[in-house]
């Protein structure tokens, strides 16, 4: 499939096969062109990518840049889907607490 997807081209099918293999089907694929080398080259970058922008522009830190930049963070991960505050309420209100972002 990789193959056929490439125009028929064996070899950019094999690393693209390489590529989907070594992500899974939750991965993300990104193609650039090189610049320069005729070669073809696989990179594997680990970390997370979101699909949505911010919620609020508030949340924007450097907005020369429109990045959001924190030094040492509390993050919370949960694999509940969270449709009120009141559950985590006591956790939000110890991190507005400690000045930490």
């Amino acid at each position: 499939v990789a193959t056929i997807s490439a125009n028929g081209d064996k070899n950019i099918g094999s690393k693209i096969a390489q590529c989907v293999k070594e992500v899974g089907k939750d991965g993300v694929i990104t193609v650039e062109e090189s610049k320069g080398f005729k070669e073809l080259d696989v990179e594997k970058t680990d970390g997370m990518q979101f699909d949505r922008g911010y919620l609020s522009p508030y949340f924007v830190t450097n907005s020369e840049k429109m990045l959001v930049e924190f030094e040492n963070p509390y993050i919370l991960l949960t694999e509940k889907k969270l449709n009120i505050i009141q559950p985590i309420l006591p956790i939000v209100e110890n991190v507005a607490r400690s000045g930490r972002p």
